[in-house]
């Protein structure tokens, strides 16, 4: 697969056992899957399907029992926990139900959080980014709030802008309007599609509302660890 394709992850026969002995569940069985750039899937299904299991999959964040998971040309299944984190910091970003803030911090100095740790822009490009990212967000009057001061759905637009930091080509979002009225949910939504769209980002997203599954480009529906 050549570095100029559309196709920003993919996986090849993912298998996934959870826990041990008689208690142990084949939670992927034989998964093959892609995402584009530019485009938002949904992966739909039943609690318990696997979908979230293949998000941690997708995200490096867990080791398949068999099979593959290319980014780009780099094949990251099976490599080093160092490896894989690095990879984590420049390609993927993670937007979950619950946005992970930490409220004691400002906005402003939560979206610069994954920055700081990839390292590659100094602390005023660092400002510049976060601040441009929260006004991409509506939130740029609120860039000093800390996060206890911002509403639910206002932190959920920083978990966003956050997940955007490092310019990652892949966003994973597990669930991440389930804590969301259905206003912020079209809202966080629509910001997802619309930043995925204008840069070239695949998003990959886990859902249970039909409404937003419905507004996807593409929809994958899981059932007992497989797409259906």
């Amino acid at each position: 697969m050549s570095a100029s394709s559309s196709i920003v992850i993919r996986c090849e026969n993912l298998h996934r056992y959870l826990g041990q002995d008689e208690g142990r569940v084949h939670v992927l069985r034989g998964v093959s899957f892609e995402a584009e750039r530019g485009k938002v899937c949904a992966i739909v299904g039943p609690s318990g399907c696997g979908k979230s299991t293949l998000l941690y999959q997708l995200g490096l964040l867990d080791q398949p029992d068999d099979g593959s998971i290319w980014i780009g040309d780099e094949r990251m299944s099976n490599t080093s926990d160092d490896l894989r984190t690095a990879a984590r910091s420049r390609h993927i970003g993670f937007v979950f139900q619950f946005h992970f803030l930490m409220l004691e911090f400002t906005a402003l100095e939560n979206v610069m959080m994954p920055m700081r740790k990839l390292g590659r822009l100094s602390i005023p490009e660092m400002e510049a980014r976060a601040r441009m990212l929260l006004e991409s967000v509506g939130l740029g009057q609120k860039t000093q709030r800390l996060g206890t001061h911002l509403s639910g759905g206002e932190q959920q637009r920083v978990a966003v802008a956050r997940a955007l930091a490092n310019q990652p080509s892949l966003i994973l979002a597990d669930e991440p309007t389930g804590n969301l009225d259905a206003a912020n949910s079209a809202l966080v939504f629509d910001l997802l599609a619309r930043l995925a769209r204008e840069n070239g980002q695949a998003v990959v997203l886990v859902t249970h509302n039909p409404e937003i599954a419905q507004r996807c480009d593409v929809v994958r529906a899981m059932k007992d660890g497989v797409f259906v």
